[in-house]
């Protein structure tokens, strides 16, 4: 019987929060061991193998275990009743160009797909309501946390100050070497690049730093935003990352369950 292996978070009472890791699944080869993502190349049967033991786990069903089909845009959908009434198919549908969801329904796993991009959870225990995010680079230029905190704000009555949230595993500043297009990138969109930056022999982009200073940016306050120390391209062994494996690999799973 196979088990994940999850990093777990302590984001408060009444929530589960989690990143999977790269043991306790039965995938093979670059998607070795656990891999849910059906957009990266694994084979059927080791991904439904995968997610049976998480969902299992979770003690959940297959169907309250929720990931979008990421495309490093800023679409935030919320999984509601109406969403779980949708067959399979109106589903996937429903779930293409997704890069955040939320919640505010007990027993409903969402969560979001990296190899080097940056997840961010968030919680609000007032609201009773989640959020997981997905914050690649061109998300966190497009600012995707921001956005997705105004929308909870919107649709549950959220108070940034109230939110708890932690930023997952992914690519260090150290690891993140950049071209000068996409330094430019962030510098035009009004990012203090001294913040967020540093010059070695190229530039290199500190992204959960940057993904941090927007939440802050968007209400929270700064003692309630945890940061993994995982970076992904150093411990590649034991997570996930498109620049060591290629993009034929693994992802890692970080989602968070009322």
């Amino acid at each position: 019987m196979i088990q994940p292996k999850l990093d777990y978070y302590d984001l408060g009472a009444g929530v589960v929060a989690f990143s999977s890791t790269r043991h306790g699944g039965c995938s093979k080869g670059n998607y070795a061991t656990f891999n849910i993502n059906r957009y990266c190349g694994d084979t059927e049967e080791d991904i439904r193998s995968n997610r049976k033991a998480l969902y299992q786990l979770l003690g959940i069903s297959d169907n309250h275990l929720i990931m979008p089909h990421q495309v490093h845009l800023t679409k935030t959908i919320r999984i509601d009743e109406p969403f779980l009434a949708l067959n399979a198919s109106e589903r996937q549908e429903a779930l293409e160009g997704v890069d955040a969801l939320m919640t505010n329904l007990s027993g409903i796993c969402i969560g979001v797909s990296t190899a080097d991009c940056i997840p961010v959870l968030l919680y609000d225990k007032e609201r009773h309501a989640v959020c997981a995010i997905h914050a690649g680079w061109r998300g966190t230029v497009k600012r995707i946390v921001m956005k997705a905190v105004e929308t909870m704000t919107i649709t549950y009555g959220t108070k940034p100050k109230q939110l708890t949230a932690q930023i997952g595993p992914g690519i260090s500043l150290d690891s993140f070497e950049v071209g000068d297009e996409v330094y430019e990138t962030f510098a035009q969109e009004g990012f203090e690049m001294s913040a967020i930056s540093l010059r070695k022999e190229k530039w290199h982009i500190n992204l959960p730093e940057c993904n941090r200073l927007q939440l802050i940016a968007s209400g929270l306050t700064p003692q309630n935003i945890k940061i993994s120390t995982v970076c992904t391209y150093k411990q590649a062994n034991d997570y996930f990352s498109a620049r060591r494996l290629g993009i034929n690999s693994g992802r890692i799973f970080t989602g968070i369950m009322l």
